[in-house]
């Protein structure tokens, strides 16, 4: 049984004998059924961000140096060192930033809006300067993204999943 984003539930039989089940199974699911579906509609509308590992190896040359470009503008006005920039398939972090100044990138970015992506490679960006989330890291960070409160409260819409 799956439960979709828009409320439908899908149920999948292994024969087709077995749908006899289905209808008492519901029956007996249904409160936890609407508990869920509840639930979904409290959170509003998601996007779930899944794929495979065959897509990460085939994008993640193509994030990388997109991602690089957006940081070399970026950093351009805010002039910081850093190190290793890489791309994983993370299904909790859009991005990391490092004591030792190496920036991550989760790869699917290139799923989300261009200035969203911005918005991720300033806010990590940002943090060579100020490894916090104090008020000064966010005055750096709207020093190129002024509508970042915005744009960062955007990326709860979507849902990280590995798959």
């Amino acid at each position: 049984m799956t439960i979709e984003l828009d409320g439908t539930v899908v149920i999948t039989v292994p024969h087709r004998r077995m749908e006899l089940f289905v209808e008492p199974f519901l029956r007996q699911k249904s409160a936890w059924i609407l508990r869920h579906i509840n639930k979904m509609k409290k959170t509003g509308q998601r996007t779930v961000l899944s794929s495979s590992q065959k897509d990460y190896e085939a994008s993640k040359k193509d994030v990388w140096e997109y991602i690089t470009k957006r940081l070399e503008f970026f950093n351009s006005f805010y002039r910081y060192s850093y190190n290793r920039v890489s791309i994983r398939n993370q299904s909790s972090l859009w991005g990391s930033c490092t004591r030792a100044g190496n920036l991550q990138f989760n790869y699917k970015l290139k799923f989300v809006p261009p200035k969203t992506l911005d918005y991720v490679v300033v806010h990590e960006l940002c943090h060579l300067k100020e490894h916090n989330h104090s008020d000064r890291f966010w005055k750096l960070v709207a020093r190129m993204i002024p509508d970042y409160k915005i744009i960062r409260k955007s990326l709860h819409t979507y849902i990280l999943k590995e798959g």
